[in-house]
């Protein structure tokens, strides 16, 4: 089974803040961090300080999606921000990417097995596929 973990954050997000609420939407899910299979984001950031270092800490590949590749799953988002899409064109970052990743690793149908987990700083979400 593929677990895909889709990530969003503001610029500048330091890695300790994804890395702490990585943490604590596994461990509110129940789901042992060894068994996530990858990471994804927008390309928007694949330049982002944060998420780089989280993908090096974690030793998980990071992913990164356009817009159009992440505006198909637009219909299964849990919460839909006009905020993000007016600076994306995409109304959901970590949940889309969560979705799209775990698809593109399965060549199966993702679902959503931790909706978007929101501080400050970053969105989190988890798919799962096969």
């Amino acid at each position: 089974m593929i677990l895909a973990v889709g990530l969003g954050c503001q610029r500048g997000c330091p890695v300790d803040a994804l890395l702490d609420l990585f943490n604590a939407a596994l461990a509110e899910g129940g789901i042992e961090r060894q068994r996530i299979s990858a990471l994804a984001s927008i390309d928007h950031k694949q330049d982002e300080p944060g998420l780089l270092a989280l993908s090096q800490a974690l030793k998980l590949p990071l992913t990164f999606f356009n817009t159009a590749q992440l505006l198909p799953y637009e219909d299964r988002l849990s919460h839909k921000s006009d905020t993000v899409f007016a600076h994306t064109g995409c109304y959901g970052i970590a949940e889309s990417a969560a979705l799209a990743l775990a698809e593109h690793l399965s060549q199966r149908p993702a679902t959503l097995l931790i909706t978007r987990k929101k501080t400050a700083q970053a969105t989190f979400a988890l798919a799962c596929a096969g």
